[in-house]
């Protein structure tokens, strides 16, 4: 699972890269309850979303030129630099080469060989988040790519992660956990492009699941604010109840209430 705890090769942050920062804080504060702590000068614009004065992501505005709006999954790299050495040798496109974020921490961005996106920090002061798992907080990763067997070779290879398939209804599905660890520690999934609800984003993506107490509210609060619902609430059996949404800029992420009995 996802925890506060810092676990090389899980996730440890969330950031939202967005053309109207005021307009997202709205948004998410709306859906999520979410706080925004802006931080100063030295940071460029780059600022906190807390849930309780706790920090479960980060936001910053980028424009057309910078970048496309949208969220960045981080993984806990003990040393970005190694990491992003033996991405490159397994095929991955980096982005922005690893970098010191002040005292905070040294951090890349890179794309596995199908174009999935993704982050690596390497924390020193921000260890990373401070609230998962609960409502409002980030309780999965899901990666849809167009080739699932290379990026269990490609994320094993950089990451570390131990892999287990499981058969669902609708075909197998790979969940992924750190090293060393059982399907207790799984925090996310690898599922073929073709089985992501909505399909509204063609390419190989990562997706953030956000907890929220009730799915069908939290989807009908994103619409009423400017969102689009990609696929409407639905109960996935042994897992809970979900929907894919994206923010008004374009920014996609799911939502899920947890519970195996639902259907």
């Amino acid at each position: 699972m996802i925890t506060t705890e810092s676990v090389n090769g899980a996730p440890n942050w969330l950031d939202l890269a967005t053309p109207d920062l005021d307009a997202s804080v709205s948004f998410y504060g709306g859906v999520f309850g979410w706080r925004f702590r802006p931080g100063g000068a030295e940071t460029g614009g780059y600022g906190m979303f807390t849930l309780d004065g706790k920090k479960v992501a980060g936001a910053m505005t980028v424009t057309a030129d910078q970048g496309t709006p949208g969220w960045t999954v981080y993984f806990r790299a003990a040393d970005a630099d190694a990491a992003v050495k033996a991405a490159e040798q397994a095929g991955a496109t980096v982005f922005l080469q690893p970098m010191d974020v002040l005292d905070q921490g040294r951090m890349a961005i890179l794309a596995d060989p199908a174009g999935g996106a993704f982050g690596l920090w390497q924390p020193r002061q921000h260890k990373g988040f401070e609230h998962v798992t609960q409502d409002g907080g980030l309780n999965w990763v899901e990666l849809h790519t167009s080739d699932a067997p290379a990026a269990k070779e490609f994320y094993a290879t950089v990451l570390g992660w131990g892999t287990f398939d499981v058969e669902f209804p609708g075909g197998s599905y790979t969940t992924v956990s750190p090293a060393g660890t059982d399907e207790n520690g799984m925090f996310g999934g690898i599922a073929p492009l073709d089985t992501e609800p909505g399909e509204a984003q063609p390419d190989t993506h990562w997706t953030p699941y956000i907890h929220v107490p009730d799915v069908d509210a939290a989807a009908a609060t994103a619409q009423k604010l400017g969102g689009t619902v990609r696929s409407a609430p639905a109960g996935v059996a042994g897992v809970g109840r979900i929907a894919t949404l994206t923010d008004p800029h374009g920014g996609a992420f799911a939502v899920i209430k947890g519970d195996p009995n639902q259907t």
